[in-house]
């Protein structure tokens, strides 16, 4: 069993408190990882700090060069990371290997947009004041970051947070979920030759209360937090002055109109609603379908729901498996039965076993139930007939909720609507809520977050204008 080292500052560190990594489906511990204690994250934050000032002097085709090696040992060692993402998270392993995949090109992504961070020219001689002046704005890095990590995607979301903030020229410390730090503590161990100035990038799982030091500490300009509302707020409370990110999760909800392609939102909702088991922000809960096609809606999608494979996520056919443990599958089955008891109906699953909670379909909810009003992040997906299109977009935005949606129509007047009226950060058209391309923005609005990830717009947060005024020559 292989002992992962901690990752301070360039260098790789042993330390006496170790964390064992269990396996969600064996049940079997597979890895041990080093966890950082108060000495550690010190040495970090002020190697961190020496290197700001390469980072941000550092010509671009050096960026480029340090962005383009992590893709490279990610597409180089595809199958290794995945396998790990299997063992620490359950993942299947089709979805891990995309999820490698798509980190790659995060900073393949990042490598491009280093080349093109935004600055500005501007005249200033709109008004006599301004007469022979001329003006500059240039965005400048803001420092180190602080990116804290959650389980389902312990790769791409961090990708998320360290391939901006090296592309904007700040150095960040990464703080993994404690059920999942093997992968991104691997991706260290690739990269650590690759042209990396020591402090630029450190790995440091962590206990909570010691991680508390990466949202107080006034060294670091800026905290990106992945994980539940409830802690991502709380950080911001405790944040001082320092920037803050959030991207903290949704319900997301799905309208399928008279006029779609009703075999296509089958195929995307299933795919969307039960992909790892519904732990994605943006899984598919809520649809809502017009009455006109909600019988065969209804009948197909759970019919497409009993042809899943469910299996060892290590196998590559597996569709669903484990969730991540079995306080989360005992917690999703609470919040089924409780549907059930207040009213609801069960068309399909609802029977867990151990850490395993099946593709489950309701329907007869309401937005009282904690199915429909919360984050349920897990693979139980409520289905309702509504009479008209408002209706399905007033059901959407009944929630605290706001990161992504689907709209299933062929109307165009109902697209624009939607663009217009719903309270998401993003509108997917004729696709499920769960679709993401890695240089799109992302975020959300409401209880969902503050900010937004993809790789251009994560730069722009981590950056700051700076004006230069200057006399023109005569």
């Amino acid at each position: 069993m292989k002992t992962y080292k901690l990752y301070a500052g360039g260098y790789f560190q042993s330390s006496k408190n170790e964390l064992d990594v269990t396996n969600p489906y064996t049940g079997k511990v597979f890895a041990r990882v080093c966890q950082a204690d108060k000495t550690s994250l010190e040495g970090a934050i002020k190697q961190g700090l020496l290197a700001e000032k390469e980072l941000k002097s550092m010509p671009v085709y050096q960026k480029v060069t340090i962005l383009n090696a992590f893709a490279k040992a990610l597409h180089q060692n595809l199958n290794e990371l995945a396998h790990i993402i299997t063992q620490e998270s359950g993942k299947p392993v089709r979805y891990a290997k995309a999820e490698v995949e798509r980190a790659s090109q995060t900073f393949s992504i990042a490598a491009e947009e280093c080349k093109r961070i935004p600055g500005e020219y501007m005249s200033l001689d709109w008004t006599a004041v301004g007469r022979k002046k001329e003006a500059w704005v240039k965005y400048f890095p803001l420092g180190l970051v602080a990116g804290i990590s959650p389980f389902n995607f312990p790769l791409n979301l961090a990708a998320h947070k360290i391939a901006p903030a090296l592309a904007a020229g700040n150095p960040i410390i990464i703080k993994p979920s404690s059920k999942t730090p093997v992968s991104i503590l691997r991706l260290a161990e690739l990269v650590h030759d690759d042209f990396l100035p020591d402090g630029a990038f450190s790995v440091l799982p962590m206990e909570r209360k010691l991680g508390d030091k990466l949202i107080t500490d006034e060294r670091i300009k800026l905290l990106s937090f992945t994980g539940s509302p409830a802690v991502g707020w709380a950080m911001k409370n405790k944040a001082g002055k320092k920037r803050v990110l959030l991207e903290l999760g949704g319900n997301a909800g799905v309208y399928v109109g008279d006029t779609a392609d009703v075999g296509l939102a089958i195929k995307r909702c299933i795919t969307g609603g039960y992909a790892y088991s519904g732990q994605v922000c943006i899984h598919v809960q809520r649809i809502f379908v017009h009455h006109k096609v909600f019988e065969s809606f209804i009948t197909g999608f759970v019919k497409g729901v009993e042809g899943l494979k469910v299996g060892s996520p290590d196998d590559p056919q597996t569709d669903i498996s484990t969730m991540i443990d079995e306080d989360n599958a005992k917690r999703v089955e609470k919040w089924v039965n409780d549907a059930l008891d207040q009213g609801a109906e069960l068309l399909h699953g609802g029977e867990r076993s151990g850490g395993y909670y099946p593709p489950t379909v309701l329907t007869g909810t309401n937005n009282k139930m904690k199915v429909c009003a919360e984050e349920v992040f897990g693979p139980v997906v409520t289905v309702e007939s509504v009479e008209s299109f408002d209706q399905g977009m007033d059901l959407i935005n009944d929630s605290q909720y706001g990161l992504q949606a689907g709209v299933f129509t062929n109307r165009l007047d109902e697209m624009d609507r939607a663009f217009a009226g719903l309270e998401v950060g993003g509108i997917i058209i004729n696709d499920m809520p769960t679709f993401r391309v890695d240089h799109m923005p992302y975020g959300g609005v409401k209880n969902s977050g503050f900010g937004r990830e993809g790789v251009r717009y994560a730069i722009q947060e981590m950056t700051e204008p700076r004006l230069l005024v200057k006399s023109k020559a005569d």
